[in-house]
């Protein structure tokens, strides 16, 4: 190698001296206890959550389900006393008015529901991460 390439070697790699040296430096970081009792009590909770939500997410949807079978059944006794094909039109077209009511009304509770745990979850982030932040200024 040339002097003027060797020179533009050295010149790069005192360049990026401090940020090789903070990278060796990075290696050997220690995670705060803190910091890490916050991952696993942040972990936990939201496991618990997944599990509620999964817990009651099963008995809403075998509720929905008794209902929209007992909605067809019904649509289908209704249908079946038409007397003329106009009638049977008119059932027809309440009874998908009906169930696009229906299924807008869960869409926005499904929404609520899910806002709310959006915000608690939120929330309890939010308290576990200034009780870590007390905890470094003390420590």
């Amino acid at each position: 190698m040339t002097t003027d390439t060797n020179s533009v070697l050295n010149s790069v790699k005192e360049a990026f001296a401090p940020v090789t040296d903070a990278l060796k430096n990075l290696q050997n970081l220690e995670v705060p206890e803190a910091a890490r009792d916050f991952v696993k009590k942040t972990a936990g909770t939201a496991k618990e959550r997944a599990a509620d939500l999964h817990a009651g997410t099963e008995k809403v949807t075998e509720q929905a389900i008794y209902q929209d079978t007992e909605a067809f059944f019904a649509g289908i006794d209704k249908l079946a006393s038409a007397k003329s094909l106009n009638e049977a039109v008119q059932i027809q077209s309440d009874m998908v008015r009906a169930r696009g009511e229906v299924l807008m009304s869960r869409a926005k509770s499904t929404t609520e529901y899910l806002g709310k745990l959006v915000a608690d979850g939120a929330k309890t982030a939010q308290d576990n991460l200034s009780k870590v932040a007390t905890y470094g200024k003390n420590a």
